[in-house]
């Protein structure tokens, strides 16, 4: 898969959220994971983190969003249980993106928010858990945008199987291609 992703949270309150979610972000191959001005500290979080994921998966602490650094070309992701956002089924996730959540009793602040490039939501008919948010997006990631067969049309039947990737020409040659025939025309 190409491409990556990041997950954090905003103004964490109860780190055994925090380690469940990074637990999880572990476990789908996050390429980091992240607090901005967590008001409780994330150590009792390893309470609930069993892959232990900080030693794992690089972790930032940020102290305000201003503090916050995201890699070059990383869309920040909202999930937030609004009308305006975005459904998950019907997102097209960026190739290289940090998801974001609200702390547990309450929403992202107003300053975040801002700084966001989409919002999405989970059609539920009420707010998530943090860590179930979050690693329901993290599933829905990995299975848009992996290589993975088409479901079977009924229950118990056959599975796609996945065709065998084929490689193309590098990209120097397609380049010289076109020259070539640039230069014949």
């Amino acid at each position: 898969m190409r491409g990556y992703f990041g997950i954090g949270v905003e103004g964490l309150s109860k780190p055994m959220n925090a380690g469940n979610l990074f637990r999880s972000a572990h476990a789908f191959g996050a390429s980091f994971a992240f607090t901005v001005a967590a008001t409780s500290p994330f150590g009792e979080g390893n309470k609930s983190d069993t892959s232990n994921a900080a030693s794992q998966v690089p972790f930032y602490n940020f102290d305000s969003i201003a503090s916050m650094r995201l890699p070059e070309a990383c869309r920040l992701v909202a999930i937030e249980f609004l009308d305006h956002a975005v459904d998950l089924p019907s997102f097209r996730h960026p190739r290289c993106a940090a998801y974001v959540l609200g702390q547990e009793r309450g929403s992202l602040s107003a300053e975040m928010m801002e700084c966001v490039d989409h919002v999405v939501r989970i059609p539920t008919r009420f707010a998530l858990n943090l860590a179930t948010a979050g690693a329901i997006v993290m599933y829905d990631r990995v299975i848009s945008m992996r290589r993975f067969g088409a479901r079977p049309v009924v229950p118990d039947g056959p599975a796609e199987v996945v065709p065998e990737h084929k490689f193309g020409d590098p990209v120097w040659r397609r380049k010289e291609r076109r020259r070539q025939r640039a230069g014949e025309a």
